[in-house]
């Protein structure tokens, strides 16, 4: 079913959905929602930032529609994934295939909106012989692009300029060169006769701390929740799926189906654990 169909609880499709709600001709909107829940809507692809649809009409052949939204410039992303790379909670939920909540910050505080202001703000054409723009063939892949959103958030940074690759790439090398300077400094900072190198330490010196084995992988302080982000798997695998195929000469089925079903339940209580849920 269809996140139009629905109410959806991701924040970005409604965000979209509000968009083309706000749209004035309430009656073309609402012939081109029809034509997306026929299956109108043939298929769609991506080449680079632009859309490209085809979309069954009343003629034989399909319509063909392109649409795209102005990208931001490279200058403008370097500032949007230097921003996200400064605080952990957006590299966490980005790194783990979520979009933040308050991403939309991230954008604005660089002057940036991620998403249109208006229907106009969207460029489309297609091939069909109405004047009017939206058409029901590009307003149905409207539509369509919010069922991509709920299944890839990353689209929407597609549509601005950037692949999910390339910002997790980006923010994977910020966040690896910012974390090599800070336990620098923080080395300095403890340590400033490591600047010198002809500075010693002998093993009675005050500054060396006496080894503790049984203490060596004990962390006694609170962990930061914004560096942990708790996901079920995304396609619904137990350890079974990851371990493979039980090495017995025999299985019955119905071990292996009660088995799944026994994970299944102690991953969902594991997660509800993990998140202090009841």
């Amino acid at each position: 079913m269809s996140n139009y169909e629905i109410e959806t609880t991701e924040w970005w499709v409604q965000r979209w959905n509000d968009l083309l709600n706000s749209y004035r001709f309430k009656k073309r909107l609402e012939r081109a929602r029809n034509y997306a829940r026929e299956g109108n809507v043939l298929s769609i692809e991506f080449k680079d930032s632009q859309v490209l649809a085809k979309v069954q009409g009343t003629a034989p052949e399909p319509y063909q529609v392109s649409l795209f939204i102005d990208p931001f410039s490279v200058e403008d992303w370097n500032y949007v994934v230097q921003t996200m790379a400064q605080q952990a909670i957006y590299s966490a939920h980005l790194l783990a295939g979520e979009m933040p909540h308050n991403i939309e910050e991230v954008f604005t505080s660089n002057g940036l909106s991620l998403f249109p202001f208006t229907l106009s703000d969207i460029h489309s054409q297609c091939s069909c012989p109405d004047p009017k723009n939206p058409c029901k063939h590009i307003g149905a892949v409207y539509y369509q692009l919010g069922d991509r959103f709920s299944e890839d958030p990353f689209v929407l940074f597609q549509l601005r300029g950037r692949t999910k690759g390339q910002i997790l790439d980006d923010l994977r090398r910020l966040r690896s060169t910012g974390t090599r300077e800070e336990v620098s400094q923080e080395i300095i900072d403890i340590h400033p006769e490591s600047l010198n190198p002809s500075a010693t330490l002998s093993p009675t010196s005050s500054t060396v701390s006496p080894l503790n084995i049984e203490e060596f992988w004990q962390y006694n302080e609170p962990l930061d929740p914004t560096l942990v982000v708790i996901t079920p798997p995304p396609d619904n695998s137990t350890v079974l799926d990851v371990l493979g195929a039980i090495p017995l000469a025999a299985v019955d089925s119905r071990a292996i189906q009660y088995f799944k079903e026994v994970y299944q339940i102690v991953s969902r209580e594991a997660m509800m654990s993990a998140l202090n849920r009841e």
